[in-house]
């Protein structure tokens, strides 16, 4: 029989939970990612305690760009948008941007207390696991588990808190470096979304719990973040092994999905043949002009905004009729491909790009930016056009 979870003695701050399982121990550094306390804390218990392993809440990908200084400069914008991975980049940027502003008033890079774990590792020659999930595969977990109205909520509230500008207090950045705010902010989460919560913060728990379980030695000291503590320290009380192929799945997209990205294109093209059968092939082509005039209009106007460069803009109007027929590549992809060839970033924009960010004006001056503008404005600009075009088409088939 297994032996029963025990607290022990702790002879750190309440932000250390020690923990006994089966002749092991468990040594969890509840942090706050933008703390230099913590940092400190992660260093003093790392070379206390020498343990056999340190587990570090990061997966290959942020641990690269927490240890990268150039990891912006390194950036190869042009397989990002071939990949479609611009909405993912906005989400990092978004979280870059949020953690920066924070860090810049308490003086601390964010991510440090976790980069100070792993060079306090190396130093002493000690074994490192990163036991996260990897990023993507939550990112793309979260937003398959919403429906379009929560990944809408999302959204709206995400980018409404980007250009928010508050004042942080003394007694707010004390309130942010504490385990239990952050653990009841955790639990405001979940409340107004808990599918979110469920795999942002849940699923990671199960499998940051389970790769320490995992981790060789029988002295392991794990630093996560404060939030994550207590399910941690609940998940480690499962007995069974979780098979962390489960959680690392991305769920397919929705069939209903599915079925209206390519029934739109399907509709839009019978409607034409059926115009042209029934009424001859010049009211044909009146329709197929106006579909892509409805779609190649709005785009460019898009693009317009964006101050994109005139090549992107005649691209984003001669695209967006052709791409809104398939759901495989958006008008905004094309756009943004195009004005990163013509308008490249330099080095310098994405040096400053998170903290360009948060600045509206900065949109438009960062080149960086301003193809992600562009690629939001058009994609926007062709959804407009598509369902405008879709309505007039298919009422002609009965008028």
């Amino acid at each position: 029989m297994a032996e029963e979870l025990i607290q022990t003695d702790n002879k750190y701050t309440e932000d250390v939970q020690i923990v006994n399982k089966d002749g092991r121990e468990f040594i969890i550094v509840g942090t706050a990612h933008i703390s230099q306390q913590s940092a400190d804390l992660v260093r003093e218990v790392i070379t206390n305690e020498n343990p056999d392993t340190v587990c570090i809440e990061l997966d290959e990908k942020r641990y690269k760009a927490l240890s990268e200084k150039n990891r912006w400069e390194n950036l190869n914008l042009k397989n990002l948008i071939k990949q479609k991975q611009l909405s993912t980049l906005i989400v990092n940027l978004v979280l870059s941007s949020y953690q920066k502003k924070l860090g810049e008033k308490l003086g601390v890079t964010p991510g440090t207390e976790l980069l100070e774990a792993a060079n306090t590792a190396n130093e002493l020659d000690l074994p490192i696991e990163l036991c996260d999930r990897d990023v993507r595969i939550t990112l793309k977990r979260a937003w398959h588990s919403m429906s379009f109205w929560q990944k809408l909520k999302l959204l709206i509230g995400g980018f409404g808190g980007i250009f928010e500008k508050q004042e942080l207090t003394e007694e707010k950045l004390a309130e942010l470096r504490s385990k239990d705010v952050l653990s009841e902010m955790m639990n405001e989460l979940g409340k107004a979304m808990p599918v979110l919560k469920k795999v942002i913060i849940d699923e990671r728990d199960t499998y940051i719990a389970e790769k320490m379980k995992r981790s060789k030695g029988e002295k392991i000291v794990s630093v996560v973040g404060a939030g994550h503590v207590n399910g941690i320290v609940k998940a480690l009380k499962n007995e069974e092994e979780v098979d962390l192929n489960k959680i690392e799945v991305i769920p397919p997209s929705s069939p209903i999905l599915k079925i209206i990205g390519w029934g739109i294109p399907a509709v839009i093209i019978g409607s034409i043949i059926f115009i042209g059968y029934s009424k001859g092939l010049s009211e044909a082509g009146d329709n197929a002009l106006f579909w892509i005039l409805a779609n190649g209009i709005p785009s460019a106007l898009g693009a317009i905004l964006a101050l994109a460069h005139p090549v992107t803009i005649l691209a984003s109007f001669l695209a967006a009729p052709i791409t809104s027929l398939t759901p495989v590549i958006g008008a905004g992809y094309v756009a943004a491909f195009v004005q990163v060839f013509f308008q490249p970033p330099v080095v310098k924009e994405f040096q400053t790009v998170a903290a360009d960010f948060s600045k509206p004006l900065m949109w438009w001056k960062n080149k960086l930016l301003k193809v992600l503008l562009v690629f939001i404005l058009t994609g926007i600009g062709s959804v407009i056009g598509t369902y405008v075009g879709f309505f007039e088409i298919v009422s002609n088939v009965f008028n």
